[in-house]
């Protein structure tokens, strides 16, 4: 899963950190509302994967799954089916309600407790998935997918360097998966470091196969390190000059408030770190603050 801005706009409301919210969330609409037209990937870290599949079509699947459901509730694949189609129409807690149930009937199934993890991390139930997902997969064979949403939830309550602990495993099983790389910058950026935050970000950007989230999060980055030229210029890869421009003219105008700097550089203190992607997060950290850091199921 990688985190995105929508992700770390929504740990921002749980838990207060270095960032405005109302700035936060504006920048992140910002981005995302322009990247809309660009057939961006759905914002998420969750266990649905909509595509492009019409709205239609999808709750013509809720009806046909919740149909099978109500016949049998706690059947894995009819469970694991039922989930996806709820939460690709964004029914995400009662996504996680349905797991739940069949993690309940078949509580040593490790698929069944991934999904379950990573629906609950869409719901922003860090601490409980943190649980749950510490039971999906085993030491002797880790999942780099499981590792990521660990990762996710544990940025999402404020435990940074855990967090990044398991991005690097993650990433010594799919070394240079620019999701990974991308929650991993997030979450440096959430520690506050900012160049390091920017080079995880860069080498994610450079992947052929890195989507607009990983760029809007590089954009962010380099914006709240002042260099907005290059802020601009990550942008234009996906938008246009002017939706760029905009993006850029909101971020400067997030950073303009007062103490935002101090709170980058670190000079204020973080207040009422209690539970919240981040892993994310909310907050803007400085890189927005998860934003699913995008973060998104992989």
């Amino acid at each position: 899963m990688m985190i995105s801005f929508e992700h770390l706009v929504r740990l921002q409301r749980r838990r207060r950190t270095f960032f405005t919210s109302v700035a936060a969330a504006s920048i992140a609409l910002s981005l995302a509302g322009c990247l809309r037209d660009k057939q961006a990937p759905e914002i998420s870290a969750s266990v649905s994967e909509p595509g492009a599949v019409p709205q239609d079509g999808l709750h013509a699947q809720l009806e046909s799954w919740g149909k099978r459901y109500s016949a049998n509730p706690g059947e894995k694949t009819v469970s694991l089916g039922y989930a996806h189609a709820l939460a690709a129409l964004d029914q995400k807690g009662q996504a996680a309600a349905v797991l739940q149930t069949a993690a309940v009937k078949s509580p040593k199934d490790q698929e069944i407790l991934a999904a379950y993890g990573k629906a609950l991390v869409d719901t922003g139930d860090y601490n409980q998935a943190l649980e749950v997902l510490a039971r999906a997969h085993s030491p002797d064979q880790p999942d780099w997918h499981i590792l990521s949403a660990q990762g996710i939830a544990s940025d999402g309550v404020g435990l940074h360097e855990r967090a990044q602990s398991f991005y690097l495993s993650a990433l010594k099983i799919a070394p240079g998966d620019p999701g990974l790389l991308s929650n991993l910058g997030l979450s440096y950026a959430l520690s506050k470091k900012l160049p390091e935050a920017e080079r995880v970000l860069t080498e994610a950007a450079q992947n052929p196969k890195a989507d607009p989230r990983v760029r809007q999060n590089l954009a962010l980055v380099l914006a709240l390190q002042g260099r907005f030229d290059n802020a601009t210029q990550a942008l234009r890869h996906d938008l246009s000059a002017a939706d760029a421009a905009k993006n850029v003219a909101d971020i400067r105008s997030m950073i303009a408030q007062p103490n935002t700097w101090d709170a980058i550089r670190g000079k204020s203190a973080a207040k009422d770190i209690s539970v919240t992607s981040v892993a994310r997060a909310t907050p803007v950290p400085p890189a927005a603050e998860s934003t699913d850091v995008q973060a998104t199921a992989q």
